[in-house]
């Protein structure tokens, strides 16, 4: 009976992933209204990000109690679908048609197909067990709370360059771009220059841009992504 309590608590955290993710969605068709004396676009990032907490929280918490499972796989999957797909894109969709793009604004709906498309490849390529091909989806979910946030500071920008963005973005998703993993084996300088490199970079951009300082942090994530040996995918 322990056991089996122990094998579901990686499940239950990747469940908190998928609720997080349904209220961000939930969050996003209100912008403009506030609830706790906060704009909705925060709770946004904030359900987003909690999503993001967790997604890591999942996996570490199976590796550290052994309790890895099929069930797990998908339902981890589902949840970023939800959580780092379709939130960010509702996300979008709505803020472009806040700032009056009309039925352009659902070119947003092409993240979550690029998205789940990104998952199901993710999930048959044993290519990508320690590192990936592309960009992983709740990378692009970080960069679309930070273009968002700086969209909200500034201004929303014409349709067609927010078109082309969403297309270049979601298409790095399924691209064949190595791109290494932020998870860490050890904490050895030398062998995790980049993964140190990308965390100290995303903490400066956050203290000097705010919350617009996530999309620069994935930016530099690609940057220093493309570089790698294109004859394996980067560790």
């Amino acid at each position: 009976m322990l056991r089996r309590i122990i094998s579901w608590i990686p499940n239950s955290i990747t469940c908190l992933n998928l609720l997080s993710g349904c209220a961000a969605t939930i969050c996003s068709f209100h912008l403009g209204e506030t609830m706790g004396g906060l704009e909705m676009a925060y709770w946004v990032y904030i359900f987003i990000g909690a999503a993001a907490l967790f997604d890591f929280c999942d996996g570490a918490a199976a590796r550290l109690l052994k309790a890895y499972s099929l069930i797990g796989k998908e339902l981890d999957s589902l949840s970023d679908l939800v959580s780092f797909g379709i939130a960010p894109a509702m996300l979008v969709m709505n803020t472009m048609l806040a700032a009056g793009n009309g039925w352009l604004s659902y070119f947003a709906l092409f993240i979550p197909v690029m998205g789940a498309l990104r998952l199901a490849k993710f999930n048959v390529d044993d290519r990508q067990t320690t590192s990936f091909i592309g960009l992983p989806i709740p990378a692009n979910a970080i960069f679309w709370t930070g273009a968002v946030a700086w969209m909200n500071e500034h201004v929303v920008p014409t349709p067609w360059i927010t078109l082309i963005l969403i297309a270049a973005v979601s298409l790095l998703m399924v691209s064949e771009i190595p791109m290494f993993s932020l998870k860490f084996k050890n904490f050895a300088w030398r062998e995790n220059v980049r993964r140190y490199a990308v965390i100290i970079a995303a903490i400066l951009f956050v203290i000097f841009e705010g919350i617009p300082g996530l999309a620069w942090s994935i930016i530099f994530y690609l940057v220093i992504s493309i570089p790698a040996d294109r004859t394996k995918v980067a560790e």
